[in-house]
């Protein structure tokens, strides 16, 4: 029992050496569960590939050519989980980032007079004082699959115009896949000597394209047309995680002898999976409409599993979904913006049965609605300041699901049921700076 508890706790103070503490996680990504700027959580991301700010780097940044100026944006966020499971909330612990996001014209440091503009996220969470929040673990009473917090946001790219009408644009997103090494000589008792430990990190960037057509002005070029005001945006996201690595060697002495007892763990957090999303926008002057439909590949999820030696434990079964999305703009007068959105996300989970790490997913029904205000530019100021707030609620179904843990203090086999039930609450708030 002495090694036993000393090989967890080795694991866990490898994990927290190697990432940050107290994080509360699962495959959670803020950016595609409930949106990055306000705007984007106020239409429940059903407007995100038209957008012109910084986030338009992540959702779209052939988008960042909407606006021809550049612009400074800070923001927080703050998402509020009651996740239930048969009543008895299981999951509280909220995420909360402090945002910051830059987009700028390019073409002033060339001699080519061709608009090309850089934007650049940054997001963290506990408002900074978390630059990595990670968690990984298994489960008695089941844990929520998709909701949790959010490691380090960074994403860097740039988009232009490449003919009449017809926008483009590349960008990545950094995620960082870290590795520890601890090598100790130990006492049954977990007194430790003579050890030796090595941690790193590396970057690894995951690939965005995003295209913009208007289709009156490719198709009917100078004349006027029906389809002056229609707007169409694809978008392509490859899939992200972050993930860590812990190996370790313990010896000891008169116990375990040389090369010594080895332990090993290998997770990932943070899952993005492999998006593709066609969108139509249509401007009717005061009132913008917006339509989406977003596939999401989670399948690809179960591959990525299979090195994964606690999540793998739970042998999930993942399905590919479409997400509907329907957002609004309405200017109430010069100066002040509403924006709604509504969502339909289907459970990617299709096991309602997965040993020891029982992980609980189900439909949810999202609902977000904003207010972006441009005060008009102060004496010293070129460019109005923008304001913009955003709220979103999502409704969890219910749902059943089987708990089994191989766990010695719980019977053998399935050993309850677990009835997701819950709702989620995200505030978000954000100053811009135009130049």
């Amino acid at each position: 029992m002495g090694i036993s508890r000393f090989g967890g706790a080795l694991l866990g103070a490898g994990a927290l050496l190697s990432l940050s503490a107290g994080a509360s996680a699962a495959m959670s990504n803020s950016a595609s569960a409930y949106g990055i700027l306000p705007s984007d959580i106020a239409s429940a991301q059903a407007l995100s590939l038209f957008g012109s700010q910084a986030s338009a780097v992540f959702y779209n940044p052939a988008a960042l050519t909407n606006d021809s100026r550049s612009e400074l944006t800070g923001a927080v966020f703050h998402a509020e989980h009651d996740l239930k499971s048969n009543g008895n909330t299981i999951m509280n612990t909220p995420s909360q980032q402090l945002q910051l996001g830059l987009k700028t014209d390019l073409s002033s440091m060339s001699t080519i007079d061709h608009p090309m503009f850089l934007a650049v996220m940054l997001g963290a969470e506990k408002y900074t004082q978390e630059l990595m929040a990670f968690s990984s673990e298994t489960s008695e009473d089941g844990q929520y699959l998709r909701y949790g917090r959010q490691p380090l946001f960074f994403t860097i790219g740039v988009g232009t115009n490449i003919w009449r009408g017809i926008d483009f644009g590349v960008s990545f997103r950094l995620m960082l896949h870290a590795d520890a090494t601890l090598d100790t000589r130990s006492t049954l008792a977990g007194d430790t000597s003579h050890e030796s430990l090595t941690v790193s990190a590396k970057p690894v960037l995951r690939s965005i394209f995003g295209l913009n057509v208007n289709w009156g002005e490719t198709f009917c070029g100078r004349a006027d047309c029906w389809a002056d005001k229609l707007e169409m945006s694809l978008a392509y996201r490859s899939s992200a995680d972050a993930r860590t690595k812990v190996d370790s060697n313990v010896t000891v002495p008169g116990t375990i002898p040389a090369p010594g007892l080895n332990l090993n763990i290998s997770t990932i957090d943070g899952y993005h999976p492999e998006t593709t999303a066609l969108g139509f926008l249509y401007d009717f002057g005061r009132t913008r409409l917006g339509v989406t439909a977003e596939y999401q590949a989670w399948s690809h999820l179960q591959h990525s599993l299979r090195n994964d030696t606690i999540n793998g434990a739970g042998n999930l079964r993942l399905q590919d979904t479409v997400i509907p999305r329907v957002g609004v703009d309405v200017a109430l007068n010069d100066h002040l913006t509403f924006t709604s959105g509504v969502a339909y996300e289907e459970s990617p989970l299709l096991s309602t049965r997965n040993p020891d790490v029982n992980y609980l997913d189900a439909d949810r029904w999202v609902v977000g609605l904003g207010l972006a205000a441009e005060i008009p530019p102060l004496p010293f100021m070129a460019y109005p300041v923008r304001l913009d707030f955003g709220y979103q609620y999502h409704h969890i179904e219910k749902r059943t699901f089987q708990l089994e843990s191989s766990h010695p203090n719980t019977p053998p086999g399935v050993h309850g049921t677990a009835e997701t039930k819950g709702d989620v609450q995200v505030f978000g708030g954000s100053m811009t700076l135009k130049f």
